[in-house]
């Protein structure tokens, strides 16, 4: 079905409605594909109209023309209980030609679970009216997924929060830059954040939300902090809670388990980047010796299309803390900082010694993005995730080449070509036309970053700069970093892959690349026992230096197998890992045995 423009007339609007649906299933969406090309062939949206609401909610925009192409639309409805229909708006602006269209509308796992004859075992629950046999992973978690509402009775309301009243007994952590908001509809800034929440639906239901725009400044961070917890052996405590991460600076969501009161606790799970708009599931197996609390932290990212969005949370097998605080350690315990001898341990030579406590790892659990000892002491000699150079922090990051020089070279070492920090504050007059003025981090003249200093050396010349070897990587690791490349007679930046006396190139660029930061972005995927270089090459003459900052590594932590079965929006790998069935058939590797990727899934 198309519209067809041709009428000097403003602002003609266009309406199709859909028949009217009864109800959907927990896990429905909505696809199409559209055309809209014309010089001002105007804006299109598609509302979702709900029996018993006043206001429309936006699930679809598109604002102009977006060339001669079909584009294809996925919009995820989930759970809508009462009966609804569609409204497509078609706006058409001003004189000129313009065609609109759509086809192929499809809808998808629309249903509710069928009927099961019977319904056995602890990891299942049985319907009570529909006789649906669903995984009891779904029950009390904030969503009708039988639709009869059965599995969400009898739950304790301490042990969930759709937000829809509040914080619920979740706070607001004192210590972090910025609070969480709780917000009904669309974020206020376009092609970003939920348009929804996750609980209703629609734009009545309210969520939590991470505002990037100013004044938030990237890597801002805001942490909501659950209430205290009993301890919870062998995993018994299950973690759910829904994300929406949608827009093109989205940074980073993370979650912590602490069993002190002023730390900030260890890793158990993150996500980087735009995972598109829509509302993702997760779930985590949470094992305590001790009472503990949950921590869910948002980062911003580096401009204001980096909405974070956290609804419907909810904790299952879990019992709440008498106590009214964590205990607390003073910083000369274990977990905030590392003893310089080894304590007692059993370990063998192919083991890491976890420095507080004395546990024994696997050596190739050392510096893979994960700590796997409670004091973290297993990643305290690595890279850093996320390095920004402030503080004159290197993050583990080092110069070969300088640490072969001997101390009575420093005559040699300062004129050799190498990698420094430095700051726009610290530059001489003229030396901004060939080396950044301000960083990238804070975008000011006090911020720094690492630069290749091409006053020093001679043409030809390489600085290398390196991590600490990584002992493995995820299937999805990849390193971002800015860069600045600036001058007429600049050289070239390199990122290269060294596993034992191999080296080869990922990622060059060559030349002037203009008066500002660029972003660049490299594929790493599953890689064992290697490190990563940057490698500067100088320029015929002074006249431009090679700048990088903010250098991550994204999504980089190794599979973990789980000591739970998958879920039912998982994948079970031949190797017995999980993954998000989102990920099958992708092109990607994700099991790292690449059975996501095989022709008879």
């Amino acid at each position: 079905m198309f519209i067809l423009k041709t009428s000097n007339s403003i602002s003609q609007i266009a309406r199709l409605r859909s028949p009217k649906f009864r109800q959907t299933g927990s896990n429905c969406t909505l696809s199409f594909w559209y055309y809209n090309y014309g010089e001002s062939v105007g804006a299109a949206e598609l509302r979702l109209l709900v029996d018993g609401l006043k206001k429309p909610t936006v699930l679809w925009r598109t604002y102009y023309s977006e060339g001669n192409q079909w584009l294809k639309a996925v919009i995820q409805l989930g759970r809508l209980p009462h009966p609804f229909q569609f409204s497509l708006d078609k706006i058409s602006l001003g004189v000129y030609e313009g065609v609109s269209a759509i086809d192929d509308i499809r809808f998808e796992n629309c249903a509710l679970p069928p009927p099961a004859l019977s319904c056995e075992g602890p990891n299942h629950f049985w319907c009570r009216d529909t006789k649906a046999c669903i995984d009891s992973l779904l029950v009390c978690d904030l969503v009708d997924d039988c639709g009869d509402g059965s599995d969400e009775e009898s739950c304790d309301p301490d042990l969930q929060c759709d937000f829809e009243n509040g914080l619920c007994n979740w706070e607001q952590d004192a210590e972090d830059d910025f609070d969480w908001i709780r917000i009904q509809g669309p974020t206020p800034t376009v092609n970003t954040g939920p348009l929804k929440d996750h609980t209703t639906g629609t734009a009545t239901g309210h969520y939590l939300y991470l505002e990037s725009s100013e004044p938030r400044q990237f890597q801002d961070k805001a942490v909501l902090l659950s209430p205290l917890f009993n301890p919870s052996a062998h995993g018994t405590c299950a973690f759910r809670f829904h994300y929406h991460m949608f827009g093109k600076e989205v940074y980073k969501l993370s979650v912590f388990q602490r069993t002190v009161s002023n730390a900030k606790g260890w890793l158990l799970w993150y996500k980087f980047g735009n995972q598109e708009n829509r509302w993702i599931r997760q779930t985590l197996f949470i094992s305590s010796s001790k009472p503990f609390q949950i921590l869910v932290k948002g980062i911003v990212g580096d401009g204001f299309t980096g909405d974070i969005g956290l609804d419907d949370v909810s904790f299952l097998g879990c019992t709440l803390y008498n106590g009214k605080n964590l205990p607390t350690v003073s910083t000369t315990t274990s977990g905030t900082s590392v003893p310089a001898t080894l304590p007692m341990n059993n370990c063998t030579e192919k083991e890491f010694v976890c420095r507080a406590s004395g546990h024994c790892i696997h050596m190739i659990q050392k510096c893979d993005f994960r700590p796997d000892c409670s004091d973290e002491s297993d990643e305290s000699a690595c890279v850093s995730e996320v390095c920004d150079f402030e503080d004159k922090d290197l993050c583990g990051w080092y110069q070969p080449a300088l640490e072969q020089m001997s101390g009575n070279d420093s005559i040699l070492i300062t004129k050799t070509f190498k990698w420094q920090l430095g700051r726009g504050a610290n530059l001489y007059p003229e030396e901004e036309q060939h080396c950044p003025l301000t960083d990238h981090t804070t975008c000011s003249q006090e911020g720094w970053y690492l630069f290749a200093d091409s006053s020093n050396g001679e043409f030809g010349d390489t600085a290398d700069i390196a991590t600490p070897v990584i002992s493995l990587t995820g299937p999805r690791c990849k390193i971002i970093f800015w860069n600045h490349m600036n001058g007429s007679t600049i050289g070239s930046l390199e990122v290269l892959y060294k596993s034992s006396n191999k080296t080869s190139k990922l990622w060059s660029q060559t030349g002037s690349q203009g008066p500002q930061w660029n972003r660049a972005e490299v594929f790493l995927g599953i890689r064992s026992n290697f490190q990563v270089i940057f490698r500067a090459k100088r320029g015929v003459s002074y006249m431009g230096d090679v700048a990088v900052d903010d250098i991550t590594f994204e999504d980089c932590s190794p599979l973990l197998i789980s000591d739970k079965p998958c879920t039912s929006e998982e994948f079970m790998c031949a190797n017995k890992y999980c993954i998000p069935k989102s990920n099958l058939c992708d092109f990607v590797n994700d099991c790292e045995d690449n059975s996501d990727e095989s022709p008879s899934i």
